[in-house]
């Protein structure tokens, strides 16, 4: 950190406080990915849309995650921060309460606008205050949030549409609201006073989004977020639905499994990304992976279904903070926000492609051959990172 950014951001916020960011900024699709079905069945949809349900939430977050990054260099993480967490309570309320399919949908990409910022401006948060070993160390803490959330909140949405019904799944998207007051109330003003032109902002951010290593994680991040919302958080409750006859509280307790793997992967990170270096360890976490859906693709029996799950979080634990991390360290802080938004909107570009590209395959293929395919593409894409010298950091 340097001295200006260290005398303008004396103290430091609370990890409890960026923790609490990022596990609203993932709750809109993992907390309701298990009553999908239900949900589907209720307004008396084909499965395909169940696409069009899951990418909802991300779409929106493909153009406004840059533009809420820049606002957020210029006038601080807490002016952007607040009313996006608004939003998503606003959002994820009125889909509990929406009686119709089309009203939901509206209701999903309100809330998507309140996420947008979210997960981004958490990390920008920590490369703001953190440098060096501690600022890989944190990013991968808030990423094992992150993994504990995409892989926990599943059953807790499960459970509760299991003695409820699917709108139970949405009741505590409101903590949305409850996160908006600490935010006002814990984090302080801006880093840094901006007295750059917008201009001049801009140009440093477009600096650091062509540097090979920025570019690379991108590509890297669009594929890995293709295949958790295409597969694991669409086409995976499914597979779990139609082939193994799970319920929703069965099929959120399968999904959230690779929550104990992805956590021990992302807290033991910053000793395996000093031994390895990033290259060789993102190529590796695809392969694994690849091997972790295409046990999905061949299994016949449940426990094949837990070891694959068991498999994905390790992959998943390891990917995504490395990614974060790579993007954030190669930013100045003036643009910091901007550049890691920008990885944000390519993620959620993945995240809402996934769901749709799912919705069009899955009826003619099945959701256990798209899991094949899935695991032909990471494999190969591994293989692409391990030969290739782009993400070659430090």
């Amino acid at each position: 950190m340097t001295d200006v950014e260290r005398q303008a951001h004396p103290k430091r916020p609370p990890l409890w406080l960026i923790f609490s960011i990022t596990a609203t900024g993932i709750m809109a699709n993992t907390m309701v990915g298990p009553a999908i079905p239900d949900i589907l069945e209720h307004f008396g949809r084909p499965d395909g849309d169940a696409g069009i349900f899951v990418a909802a939430g991300p779409a929106s977050a493909i153009l406004l995650a840059p533009v809420f990054g820049v606002l957020a260099d210029r006038w601080g993480r807490r002016i952007v921060l607040v009313p996006s967490l608004a939003a998503f309570g606003i959002g994820g309320t009125l889909g509990m309460i929406a009686p119709g399919w089309w009203l939901l949908i509206a209701a999903r990409f309100v809330q998507g606008v309140g996420a947008a910022s979210l997960v981004g401006l958490a990390v920008s948060i920590i490369a703001d205050n953190w440098s060096g070993a501690e600022r890989i160390k944190y990013i991968s803490w808030n990423s094992a949030i992150l993994t504990v959330g995409v892989a926990a909140f599943p059953p807790v949405g499960g459970v509760l549409a299991g003695i409820g019904s699917w709108r139970w799944a949405f009741g505590l998207f409101p903590i949305g609201f409850v996160t908006a007051v600490m935010v006002w109330f814990t984090l302080d003003g801006p880093v840094e006073k901006r007295t750059t032109s917008l201009r001049s902002q801009l140009t440093v951010a477009a600096t650091a989004l062509r540097r090979p290593a920025v570019r690379g994680a991108m590509i890297v991040g669009f594929v890995v977020f293709i295949m958790i919302f295409g597969l694991f958080l669409t086409a995976f409750p499914l597979v779990l639905d139609d082939d193994f006859g799970l319920g929703a509280a069965q099929r959120g307790l399968v999904i959230g499994i690779p929550a104990v793997s992805s956590t021990i992967a992302a807290l033991v990170l910053s000793r395996v990304r000093a031994r390895f270096g990033a290259r060789r360890l993102i190529g590796v976490a695809m392969l694994v992976l690849g091997g972790s859906y295409a046990l999905v693709g061949t299994a016949n029996t449940i426990i094949v279904i837990v070891v694959a799950s068991l498999i994905y979080g390790f992959a998943e634990g390891s990917l995504i903070p490395t990614l974060q991390e790579i993007v954030s360290s190669s930013a100045e802080p003036d643009a910091r926000a901007a550049v890691v938004s920008s990885f944000v909107s390519v993620i959620r570009a993945g995240q809402t492609v996934g769901p749709l590209l799912a919705a069009v395959l899955v009826g003619g293929l099945g959701a256990q051959t798209l899991f094949l395919i899935g695991a032909a593409a990471l494999t190969g894409i591994g293989l692409a990172v391990l030969a290739s010298k782009a993400l070659d950091v430090a």
